[in-house]
């Protein structure tokens, strides 16, 4: 298993430039927002080995890890495009946008952006966009944790609102028990409705 480490972030700090990590979860749900994080980590950051990309961690270690990367993190970001707007302007455009606000709302001025897989537009920030990135850089698989749990504590909180869903327990993703409430209840606001077609 490939450990997250801090290459790129430390090639910054020899520069004295900061940086960031960003990625997003939620891009392949049925309902719900996508949500993406932002984390920058100080110089002196000790590298934690249990942070690593989200989904290959479980659900009481990404929430132990994302307290310890609040804790020890210089700032971070969330950004959040809810269903509504992935369906007018689709889920490409909507992840990017998450990515931006999120990147928008570190208060520390950023001097590279390390994000996963993507390229972002209309950013002047020097980038790097990197393939499998939450697997392989420490502040993007920080960012991928902030942004998980993020998410699923508002998903798993429109049990509240829509309790015939099940939402606690598939979070958005499209599963047997999700399309068996649909059939039977319908659509909520929630749902991405560019994703049910057929449905």
């Amino acid at each position: 298993m490939i450990t997250p480490h801090f290459e790129f972030e430390k090639e910054a700090w020899l520069k004295n430039l900061t940086s960031c990590g960003v990625d997003e979860v939620g891009r392949g749900c049925i309902a719900g927002p996508v949500v993406a994080g932002a984390v920058s980590f100080p110089k002196n950051h000790k590298l934690n080995e249990k942070i690593r990309d989200s989904k290959k961690l479980t659900e009481k270690a990404r929430e132990e890890l994302f307290d310890f990367i609040l804790d020890e993190c210089d700032d971070f970001g969330i950004g959040l495009v809810p269903a509504t707007e992935i369906d007018e302007i689709g889920i490409v455009p909507a992840t990017k946008k998450a990515m931006k606000i999120a990147i928008e709302s570190i208060n520390i001025k950023m001097d590279l952006i390390l994000i996963d897989a993507v390229k972002l537009e209309d950013v002047l920030t020097t980038q790097k966009s990197i393939i499998k990135g939450d697997e392989k850089v420490y502040s993007i698989a920080a960012a991928s944790i902030i942004a998980k749990v993020f998410r699923d504590r508002i998903v798993s909180g429109l049990d509240n609102v829509y309790e015939d869903y099940g939402f606690s327990s598939h979070k958005g993703y499209g599963t047997k028990k999700h399309y068996e409430a649909l059939n039977s209840s319908g659509h909520t606001p929630e749902h991405r409705k560019t994703f049910l077609k057929n449905k």
